[in-house]
């Protein structure tokens, strides 16, 4: 039935998955808690399937199976991840040539076709990679014993014929579509399954552009393939035109090198039709939007009693009364920000939300978010200052959605900046593109957490947990891009962080001296 190890932090978990695998029939089942613990056990056992969560303490879903990887890269990874993580999962896919990533909460059934098909997939590759090892022995045997060559030959043929037959079944029954392609993206086989996706037979196909068939907005798939040495690329927003039907189906990509030795390259593409999960995708994205929607108005409805309590007007409060009236309305008003939040990242994720630009002066509305956020600064004797180099400077953008960047940036620089220090706003140009930093000497950010920090539902750092939603620096990135700038941070632990964006071709000829 194959060897299976599972790593989850959390026992819960691992005992499911010990319930279901026994009612499955799999006997040969690892379980741990801790993936430290999983790593030493790895050392000296071969598994036939890995699976792992995604956010664990000391060491991430990620690190874990890059450690997996590097001792049997054969062997299939999958990685249970929240909805949130999907981007983590597409990133692993890329690095470490993860199988699979399965939603939390999974449903049984598909997960039982993943593991047994990963399991199966562990088979295949642990066979071919044997039949090359096989291949290469035949090669030293055929220079040593060459006074047998014919009798070796035809020894070594029939094991060739063997694994070709293999390989063609796989061909020629994967229910995915298969491409093999040159550097050039022109294609040179297809199996049966890629010739139903195109609506097209294998003579119409072959010596054709592999960018005639597959196309998106914004890649062409030949000149991805220049840069691909031997790592694996995963495309996904795709589409094939289906050309009997003239319908377009949704597919992603996966290609990889098949002679990396060889001068000449050549690729092999597995093509699979997305459309049932694009349609899953829609309905839970619609879902969620739906749903958060239609909570805004009993909470500005319980808000907005609060408020009739605490101002008096339904009779008079004792201070213990106004402390838990208080409380719950911090508490609605914290909810209804985090609601607010998921709606406006699933209007940039959905590509829902059109900017409204407009010429506006950058330092009056920076100014109006200072004067806002001083009495914060203040309670923690923080210098909190602005440095423009011009403040009558005009810039075209949303101004609603740029506030609500600078808003973020310097809310994060007051919060994490200890008492007695000092955030600073910069806001300067150089020609028509702006630039707007918010620096702090606040404690700093790892190394190793800096490219995390833009990720959506980002928790802080390894060193410290934030308190918030965790996606006030995603929406800020999303709404930056939107504007076709960008945003990054630079940081040295203990000494400081220093966020800024870009935003290019904005400044309005009149502002330029």
């Amino acid at each position: 039935m194959g060897k299976i190890v599972v790593v989850d932090d959390e026992k819960i978990v691992t005992s499911a998955f010990k319930t279901l695998l026994k009612v499955e029939g799999f006997s040969d089942a690892h379980f741990f808690n801790n993936p430290r613990e999983a790593v030493e056990f790895l050392k000296t056992n071969k598994p036939d399937l890995v699976i792992s969560d995604f956010l664990m303490p000391e060491m991430n879903g990620l690190e874990f199976l890059s450690e997996v990887n590097k001792m049997y890269p054969e062997v299939s990874k999958i990685l249970l991840t929240g909805y949130a993580d999907k981007e983590n999962a597409i990133r692993a896919i890329n690095e470490i040539g993860l199988y699979r990533y399965i939603e939390k909460p999974w449903d049984n059934a598909d997960l039982m076709i993943n593991i047994k098909s990963g399991i199966e997939r562990s088979y295949l590759l642990s066979e071919l990679r044997q039949k090359i090892s096989e291949l290469e022995a035949a090669q030293k045997e055929l220079e040593k014993y060459s006074h047998n060559l014919e009798q070796l030959v035809e020894e070594r043929t029939a094991d060739l014929k063997q694994s070709n037959a293999k390989l063609e079944g796989i061909f020629n029954y994967c229910a995915d579509g298969i491409v093999i392609v040159n550097e050039d993206g022109i294609i040179e086989q297809v199996n049966p399954a890629c010739e139903n996706l195109i609506g097209l037979v294998n003579s119409k196909i072959i010596n054709a552009s592999i960018d005639d068939f597959l196309f998106s907005n914004k890649t062409f798939i030949s000149k991805e393939l220049h840069k691909l040495d031997e790592s694996e690329l995963l495309l996904r927003d795709f589409q094939v035109k289906n050309h009997p039907g003239s319908s377009v189906i949704p597919v992603e990509i996966s290609f990889a090198r098949i002679n990396p030795d060889d001068e000449y390259k050549r690729f092999v593409g597995v093509i699979r039709d997305v459309t049932e999960q694009k349609k899953s995708d829609k309905l839970r994205d619609d879902f969620i939007a739906t749903l958060t929607h239609d909570l805004r108005t009993p909470l500005l409805a319980a808000i907005q009693t609060l408020k009739f309590f605490l101002d008096g007007a339904l009779g008079e409060l004792d201070d213990k009364q106004k402390l838990l009236l208080s409380t719950m309305q911090k508490s609605n008003e914290d909810l209804l920000g985090l609601v607010n939040a998921l709606l406006e990242v699933y209007k940039y994720d959905a590509e829902k939300l059109t900017l409204a630009k407009t010429n506006f002066n950058i330092y009056n509305l920076t100014e109006q978010v200072y004067s806002e956020l001083k009495p914060l600064a203040d309670k923690k004797n923080i210098e909190f200052i602005i440095d423009c180099s011009d403040k009558s400077m005009t810039i075209n953008a949303d101004r609603s959605e740029i506030r609500r960047v600078i808003c973020n940036l310097c809310g994060n620089a007051i919060n994490y900046t200890q008492e007695d220090g000092k955030v600073i706003i910069t806001i300067k140009n150089e020609g028509r593109d702006l630039i707007f930093s918010v620096a702090d000497n606040g404690c700093g950010i790892p190394q190793e957490d800096i490219p995390n920090m833009f990720q959506r539902f980002s928790q802080g750092t390894s060193k410290k947990r934030s308190t918030g939603t965790g996606l006030g620096l995603y929406l800020s990135r999303q709404i930056i891009e939107s504007h076709g700038g960008k945003i990054w941070l630079e940081s040295t632990l203990n000494k400081g962080s220093e966020f800024s964006f870009l935003l290019t071709d904005t400044v309005k000829e009149e502002s330029l001296v």
